[in-house]
C-alpha cells in the first residue's frame, strides 16, 4: 500500500525536519504542533506525543484516505481528524501544519481573529484570519470548526489552542505558519496601544487580487 513504512523515505524525513524547524523558529513548543503531508492513498502524519529530536522516518504514520491505519506502525498524532478532514476536503491543500504558536495562541485564547490591521493578513486568503470555535483536542467538533473557519482561508486560529496553515506543500504551509504568528504578534503588539485601524474592504480585496500573482516569476528563458 501507498505511504506504508519505508515508501516516502525522503517525504518522511522532510516532516520531521519541518518539526524540528517550527520549533527552531519558535512557532512551537516541545511535541504539541503536528504536521501531515498528503500522499497516494491518505496521508503521513507525525506520530502521538513523540520527540521530534529522536523521531525516525519509520515513526512517521501512514493514514488512509478512510481514516484507517494499518497495522505495525505508531499511533497517528491525536490530531489526526482535523488532519485527515482538511486533506479531503481541501484539494489545494498538500499539506497541513498545525503549531501552538505563541501569539496565535494567545489571541486564540482571547477568541480573537485577526482583521485587516495589515495587508498581510491577505495571505491566508482572504480579510481576516478567522478563530475557530472551541472543542476539545482531538474530536470531531474540532475537525467540523477547523472546515469551517478554514472557508476560503489557508489559515486560522483554534480557539484556547493554536493555529493551523495549509499548503500545497509542506514548505509553503511551514512558511504561512510563520507568517501568521509573525501577524499574530504585530496585532497583538498593536492592541497594547489602542484599537488597530482597520483597512477598508476595497483595499483587502485589491490586496488579494495582487496576491494572485505575488511571487511568481516568468519561465525560464521566457
Amino acid at each position: 500500500m501507498p505511504g506504508m513504512p519505508r515508501d516516502n523515505q525522503a517525504l518522511r524525513q522532510e516532516i520531521i525536519d519541518a518539526c524540528l524547524k517550527m520549533n527552531a523558529l519558535g512557532i512551537n513548543q516541545g511535541s504539541a504542533g503536528n504536521i501531515s503531508v498528503r500522499v497516494d492513498g491518505g496521508l503521513l502524519i507525525t506520530p502521538s506525543g513523540m520527540p521530534y529530536d529522536i523521531q525516525i522516518p519509520d515513526d512517521i504514520v501512514f493514514m488512509a484516505a478512510d481514516g484507517s491505519v494499518p497495522s505495525g506502525q505508531k499511533n497517528p498524532s491525536s490530531e489526526w481528524r482535523f488532519h485527515l478532514d482538511i486533506l479531503n476536503a481541501r484539494s489545494d491543500a498538500g499539506a497541513v501544519v498545525h503549531t501552538h504558536a505563541m501569539f496565535a495562541t494567545t489571541l486564540a485564547c482571547l477568541h480573537r481573529e485577526i482583521p485587516a490591521f495589515h495587508y498581510m493578513v491577505a495571505v491566508a486568503g482572504g480579510d481576516s484570519i478567522r478563530c475557530a470555535p472551541y472543542a476539545t483536542f482531538g474530536t470531531q467538533a474540532l475537525s467540523d470548526h477547523s472546515l469551517k473557519a478554514l472557508e476560503d482561508r489557508r489559515a486560522c486560529l483554534l480557539a484556547n489552542h493554536g493555529m493551523i496553515a495549509l499548503g500545497v506543500s509542506l514548505p509553503k504551509a511551514l512558511a504561512l505558519a510563520v507568517e501568521v504568528e509573525t501577524l499574530a504578534a504585530q496585532y497583538w503588539r498593536a492592541l497594547q496601544a489602542g484599537e488597530p485601524v482597520l483597512l477598508p474592504d476595497d483595499e483587502m480585496q485589491r490586496v488579494l487580487e495582487k496576491f494572485q500573482t505575488y511571487g511568481t516569476q516568468p519561465d525560464e528563458g521566457s
